[in-house]
């Protein structure tokens, strides 16, 4: 990249990466972030390391290593730290003499009052029973006999979820051109869906279309096929609204510029709108799964076969036959290893396509 002199001749852009950074610090600046991110290494990892000699596991050992003098300096010390930065920081920073410096010195008090807080935090909770808090969720060895059950259950859980967006595109796709229509008896139809699904809880929309419809009615459907149907049916209210935003946000010129060329309605929606409308609500449709996924855990009270269980309802299965909530914990990191991957792919899609979102600067 290069900008254009006084002259007319062409320079290098001015550098403004992490070299740049780092070179116009202060050796106080440098210090105060040091000291914040010491403060914060020292937590993380001292802890990992005193509750690693112990042991994770049995509860015991994790609730001694939670307990030690060793954990207990490992707070000291990181409290010490984070007092510095904070103190640092805050003290330096209108005096330094550029804005990368007075960055680094924000960063550093950032730092260090986030490991005051977190550390703060720990030494709370190291003064309650820890040995029954830990008997009672960290019991890690219980899980070795289930952890087959578990990856089944992920994998149920993302057919779930994966089963219901793609109903529930199809739905929004059709819900959103009907919503958008001049015609009032065509729009009204798609409106009455939405509402009503995006106005009722999930919960109640799998128990009535479960015990009242195929209980009910007898249909021959299990409540892993209601499932699927229900996150369809409710995602489908959603993904209209995500469509029909999406299709609104495209300029009026260029339907109008189609139909001038002599398109009808649907060929201008299908060739030049809805492809430009794609583009830009792929970000929040990922974000809708995401949330579609930990729905899905809504699903556990229908009962499902062992087979058919998804995260949560494994979660209740190893409580119910161990009674210790140690399941429960590693439902939520089993939904946490399927979700954050998601967020992140999120995050890097509204950043690629930043350009393609409205109300948001480039």
């Amino acid at each position: 990249m290069s900008i254009v002199g006084d002259m007319g001749e062409a320079r290098p852009a001015p550098d403004r990466g992490f070299r740049y950074v780092i070179s116009e610090q202060t050796p106080l600046s440098a210090a105060a972030a040091l000291l914040g991110a010491g403060a914060l290494g020292v937590l993380v990892l001292g802890t990992f390391a005193v509750l690693t000699s112990y042991g994770w596991t049995p509860s015991q050992e994790l609730a001694e290593g939670i307990t030690s003098s060793a954990q207990a300096v490992v707070l000291v010390a990181t409290a010490v730290l984070g007092v510095a930065a904070v103190a640092l920081g805050a003290g330096i920073y209108r005096r330094l003499p550029s804005k990368p410096s007075r960055e680094g010195a924000f960063t550093g008090a950032a730092l260090g009052a986030q490991a005051l807080a977190l550390a703060g935090f720990y030494w709370w909770f190291r003064s309650g029973d820890v040995e029954v808090f830990a008997r009672n969720f960290f019991e890690f060895a219980l899980l070795e006999e289930f952890w087959s059950h578990f990856l089944r259950a992920a994998l149920n859980t993302v057919i779930l979820a994966l089963s219901g967006e793609a109903i529930g595109i199809a739905i929004g796709l059709v819900l959103a051109v009907f919503a958008i229509s001049s015609h009032r008896v065509v729009r009204a139809p798609a409106r009455l869906y939405i509402n009503f699904f995006r106005g009722t809880p999930l919960l109640w929309q799998l128990s009535f279309f479960f015990f009242g419809i195929a209980l009910g009615l007898r249909i021959n459907l299990g409540p892993y096929e209601v499932a699927i149907l229900v996150l369809g049916l409710n995602a489908g209210a959603y993904s209209a609204e995500i469509f029909r935003a999406g299709i609104q946000s495209i300029d009026r010129g260029q339907f109008e510029a189609a139909r001038s060329l002599g398109m009808s309605y649907f060929k201008a929606l299908r060739l030049v709108i809805l492809p430009q409308a794609v583009r830009r609500v792929i970000p929040p449709f990922t974000n809708e799964f995401v949330i579609l996924i930990k729905d899905t855990s809504l699903v556990a009270f229908l009962g499902l076969t062992f087979e058919q269980q998804e995260l949560m309802s494994a979660g209740r299965e190893i409580f119910q036959q161990t009674f210790n909530a140690t399941g429960f914990v590693a439902t939520a990191a089993g939904y946490l290893v399927v979700t954050l991957p998601m967020i992140r792919v999120v995050t890097w899609l509204e950043r690629r396509m930043r350009s393609g979102l409205t109300g948001i600067g480039a």
